[in-house]
């Protein structure tokens, strides 16, 4: 019998959330779909197709609240025989402009999203992956990056910092939770043509431009759902993947000078 693989998502109300419950949908798993905006998923399931909302769940999730993952946990296995697939840490919050023009708790709620909801998140679904993984579909986390993961960003300085944090929870689960079946891997994009970047006020967007939308990314984690090799880091688009490359092999006077570059 064939099992219908599973995924939940957190912030899956809008941006590349939504375009990935979408992506999944119509390849034919079943999706979590998790947020704190109910209006955005009662919006999402009004647009699917009847077939598709039988495999769509939908409940509130604040991704800084324990209690809140651990609920969302449950009500989703609850439909899948108490395992999942695939994880996707997509939920985050963005503030930009000079530091010490950013409010200190901004700042610090930027710290309670980006990086400590992806940590429980990661930490109380365990059970639900390892339930999975030695399915045929497997076991994995997917975490929402950023191309800022590359060298801290002036004007972004916390929110880089968070994907850096990101970047390396990926880094060393991917090695620790091997033993238990489970594949983690983060995805690293540019700016996206999202909500998140309107009015953002840095430099580094002004330079680059918006060139990739939330589509772009979900079929980039879609392709991530089904790889089975040793990488970790997924660059989206070819500004992130020059970026990266060059990231590789310059010397770090050279980044930091391409950086400010960038940013000034």
């Amino acid at each position: 019998m064939t099992i219908t693989p599973s995924i939940l998502i957190s912030g899956a109300a809008a941006g590349i959330g939504k375009a990935t419950a979408l992506k999944f949908l119509a390849e034919g798993w079943r999706v979590g779909a998790y947020d704190i905006d109910s209006e955005g998923l009662t919006a999402l399931s009004s647009e699917l197709a009847k077939d598709q909302r039988t495999r769509l769940a939908t409940g509130c999730l604040d991704v800084t609240d324990n209690d809140s993952w651990q609920q969302a946990l449950e009500d989703f296995t609850s439909h899948t025989g108490g395992s999942l697939n695939l994880l996707f840490n997509n939920a985050g919050i963005l503030c930009s402009g000079p530091f010490a023009d950013t409010s200190l708790e901004r700042q610090q709620r930027l710290i309670a999203v980006n990086v400590q909801g992806l940590l429980a998140g990661c930490y109380l679904a365990l059970p639900y992956l390892q339930n999975a993984a030695t399915s045929d579909n497997g076991a994995r986390v997917i975490n929402m990056s950023s191309a800022s993961a590359l060298y801290g960003q002036p004007s972004l300085a916390v929110y880089s910092a968070s994907k850096f944090a990101v970047r390396g929870i990926s880094e060393a689960l991917d090695l620790e939770w091997a033993a238990h079946g489970v594949k983690v891997m983060d995805v690293m994009p540019l700016f996206v043509r999202t909500q998140m970047v309107t009015d953002m006020n840095a430099r580094s967007i002004k330079r680059l431009g918006v060139r990739l939308t939330p589509e772009d990314i979900a079929a980039t984690v879609y392709r991530m759902a089904h790889y089975r090799g040793s990488r970790v880091h997924w660059p989206v688009g070819l500004q992130t993947k020059l970026m990266m490359a060059a990231s590789k092999l310059s010397p770090n006077w050279l980044t930091r000078l391409t950086n400010r570059w960038i940013t000034r």
